[in-house]
């Protein structure tokens, strides 16, 4: 059987259930299985991000229709989780399957996944404030709890990742609203809170914030602020230094985020974190975490 490393590094593009966007890691706002993880583990994280990246692809693409999504998806849930009749096309289903196999962590965190995509397919405006988190918990907080049950971490410490993963997942999409209405009719924004400043979804068609849609933007920042209580406990909830220190660089980068969306106008042109933004973070963060690891969250 192939390792999780011979899979990271020579699995060929799948055809025929894959629609590759030409995006990696990269692309991404935040490190993604970083130097500060240990070496052994990176491979598996290569692997897991890579049937993330596959099935996100797939719900993106704009040229298919909902069913074909949800087909498609759910036939990479079914060949993550062992079911015959799957062949090539579904080669990072099969690829994570195996890593997981290997290191112990459970297939649900990629199920979970496949779940928030499917739901992309379904469904693309939020009421409410509740619903959004309920969608986070789908789509951003599995990736915290594979990295926490693939360093051996206490199911305790999900309640920390669950918060820091939300955060980023939310500030994503204020970042993107724009973007994600254009391409994809989707809008993240709280229907809700747009109809108590006298707004609707069609705010985000715009070239510039209205007045309104900055209130709402600033409620969603304050429920980040919120969550961000707890995500800094993160880095003391770990027993990996490797794994406390890149949490805290994400915790700051998170937060230097939070602070560039109260200013910005992501309407206007794209709010983005720095070079000076990630320098800035990694060197704090990485110092802060080893010195944090083990300590406790409370």
């Amino acid at each position: 059987m192939s390792t999780a490393r011979d899979i990271a590094v020579d699995a060929p593009a799948s055809a025929g259930a894959e629609t590759p966007s030409g995006k990696g890691a990269k692309d991404e706002n935040f490190p993604v299985g970083s130097f500060l993880l240990p070496k052994h583990l990176r491979p598996h994280v290569a692997v897991f991000y890579a049937f993330a990246r596959a099935i996100d692809d797939v719900a993106d693409n704009a040229a298919l229709s909902s069913e074909e999504k949800i087909k498609r998806l759910t036939a990479f849930d079914a060949a993550l989780n062992g079911a015959p009749g799957y062949g090539e096309a579904y080669h990072k289903a099969h690829a994570l399957r195996e890593s997981l196999q290997e290191t112990g962590v459970t297939t649900k965190h990629g199920s979970d996944l496949v779940a928030a995509f499917i739901l992309d397919a379904e469904k693309s405006r939020y009421a409410t404030w509740d619903e959004l988190l309920g969608y986070c918990e789908l789509s951003a907080n599995p990736v915290g709890r594979y990295l926490l049950d693939l360093h051996g971490e206490d199911k305790a410490g999900y309640r920390y990742s669950d918060a820091l993963c939300t955060v980023l997942q939310i500030t994503n999409h204020l970042q993107d609203c724009g973007d994600d209405k254009r391409e994809l009719d989707r809008i993240y924004m709280i229907g809700d809170w747009l109809k108590e400043e006298g707004e609707d979804f069609t705010v985000v068609e715009r070239d510039a914030v209205s007045p309104g849609f900055r209130k709402v933007m600033d409620r969603m920042l304050d429920g980040c602020e919120e969550l961000m209580k707890d995500a800094r406990k993160l880095p003391s909830a770990l027993n990996s230094k490797h794994l406390a220190m890149e949490s805290a660089v994400i915790v700051r980068l998170a937060e230097r985020l939070i602070q560039i969306l109260r200013k910005g106008d992501p309407l206007a042109r794209r709010v983005a974190l720095t070079k000076l933004d990630f320098a800035s973070a990694s060197l704090r963060g990485a110092a802060a975490g080893f010195f944090s690891a083990g300590k406790g969250a409370e």
